[in-house]
């Protein structure tokens, strides 16, 4: 009887526990080319006098290294938004630990509200690509990048929403993130790209990321300039048409044609002022 049942165990439990040491283990590989490129980058960064930063031809005398005792490391200063365009958490993993791809974030949170962080706040993760957000033309190497596992046509679950808000309040109490650097991928690649589609942006607002319009709107004057407000949020306005349709998806999103409707003007009078 005790051997059936020493039987049974190892007939049931032990398989559990291979399944179990394969899942801790599936991203190993990777966990151990993360390590190695940040060591590679730990030795970089203690080099001194710094690696291949020679400055050669000086005029009067050779480049000379006196380190200094005042310095600090990257200070993260915007979150941008991007909602994932994949079917799963896994599937973004997978996209993430795939050197070909060449693509990251700090964060990924799935539509269970796991969070998976993977990539070092203090480092620079390539989820912004080209990209512009006032006068700041590297919004990877200012910011933190978090992917919201969605397709892009479905709704947000609360619970992750939940998670989100979680890791926002964390980030931003952690680096004083401004209230206003809270974006999406949309706002700062017009034209280029549209995520976070359909994104709870007011939800996010009323919980101390980003602005939203009040429920009262005034009318603008006459005069108003509406390609200097989107200027002033933050819009890369080279391509107007592109920089209108980013800002409606993130603050209109029932309607995201490219042009501006007399309650879009609205909407943007009020946002603009909140920037000023």
């Amino acid at each position: 009887m005790i051997l059936q049942h020493f039987n049974r165990y190892c007939l049931y439990f032990i398989p559990l526990f291979l399944l179990a040491a394969c899942s801790t283990n599936k991203y190993a590989a990777t966990n151990k080319v993360y390590k190695k490129q940040a060591k590679n980058f730990a030795e970089t960064i203690k080099a001194a006098p710094p690696l291949n930063q020679a400055i050669d031809s000086l005029p009067v005398h050779p480049l000379s290294w006196v380190g200094s005792v005042n310095f600090g490391i990257r200070k993260p200063n915007f979150v941008v938004l991007h909602h994932t365009a994949q079917d799963s958490s896994a599937q973004t993993l997978k996209t993430f630990t795939l050197t070909r791809t060449q693509v990251s974030s700090h964060y990924v949170i799935g539509r269970d509200g796991k969070v998976f962080q993977m990539v070092n706040d203090y480092l620079r993760a390539n989820h912004a690509g080209v990209s512009r957000w006032g006068n700041d033309m590297d919004l990877n190497s200012s910011s933190i990048g978090i992917e919201i596992d969605n397709n892009g046509r479905e709704p947000y679950s609360d619970v992750q929403i939940k998670s989100l808000v979680t890791v926002l309040r964390a980030l931003k109490k952690r680096y004083n993130i401004p209230t206003a650097n809270f974006i999406g991928h949309a706002d700062i690649a017009p034209g280029r790209k549209n995520d976070p589609r359909n994104f709870p942006w007011k939800k996010m607002a009323e919980a101390g990321f980003g602005y939203w319009y009040d429920d009262v709107l005034v009318m603008p004057p006459d005069d108003f300039d509406t390609v200097a407000a989107l200027r002033i949020i933050g819009y890369n306005v080279k391509n107007l048409n592109a920089a209108i349709e980013a800002f409606k998806i993130h603050f209109v999103q029932t309607d995201i044609s490219q042009v501006l409707t007399p309650a879009d003007k609205l909407i943007l009078f009020n946002v603009y002022k909140k920037y000023l």
